[in-house]
């Protein structure tokens, strides 16, 4: 696991935007620790967010203008604790606060705006544009993710990885709906060789 001050390289394995979000800056097999701007920053890169050369203004700005910063920041960490205890809600079949909902809820109301087609050298894509200025319009898609998943409740199919000391969340899209863990090279990898491990001992 990197080092607190280090931004490790993101690792999407949710399989969806929203779960990736809840995830980070989790490592398969490592506990949930709090959130860096660096760490916010390397994820809106890795999950497309934002374009590379829209991330290295980013990274700076947490010297230029360290109040816009720490605001999303603090905005980031609200909706990513939020997304987990919900998600959490989901994969135990229980019911959802209400105020788990409104962090998302806050972002949707600001962030309002709409998707738009935008021509990147030769290829499209779609990008949301915001009504608003500011930062918020970076968590709009996230919300929009969180959203799209609480409606949809048990038929996410959100999963918890089976390695008890890891917590990752995943979307389970295998064809027989039995996925157990967040990455098989790293946990189901572990479990095999201690499952391998305790059978050569006995």
């Amino acid at each position: 696991m990197p080092s607190d001050d280090v931004a490790a390289p993101v690792v999407l394995l949710g399989g969806r935007l929203a779960i990736d979000f809840a995830n980070i800056p989790s490592y398969p097999g490592a506990p949930a620790r709090s959130l860096s701007w660096e760490e916010l920053i390397a994820f809106l890169q890795a999950a497309q967010i934002v374009s590379a050369e829209r991330g290295a203004s980013l990274f700076a700005l947490s010297g230029s203008d360290p109040d816009a910063a720490q605001t999303l920041l603090s905005r980031s960490v609200r909706l990513r604790d939020a997304l987990r205890r919900a998600f959490g809600a989901i994969v135990r079949k229980e019911s959802i606060a209400r105020e788990w909902a409104e962090p998302i809820n806050q972002i949707l109301r600001i962030t309002e705006g709409h998707d738009e087609l935008v021509l990147e050298g030769s290829t499209w894509k779609m990008e949301f544009q915001a009504r608003e200025g500011g930062l918020d319009w970076l968590l709009a898609a996230v919300a929009r993710s969180a959203a799209e998943i609480i409606v949809e409740g048990t038929q996410a199919r959100l999963r918890m990885c089976a390695n008890p000391g890891c917590g990752l969340f995943f979307s389970d899209k295998s064809r027989t709906h039995r996925r157990r863990w967040c990455s098989m090279a790293i946990c189901g990898n572990r479990h095999k060789v201690a499952s391998f491990a305790r059978r050569q001992a006995s």
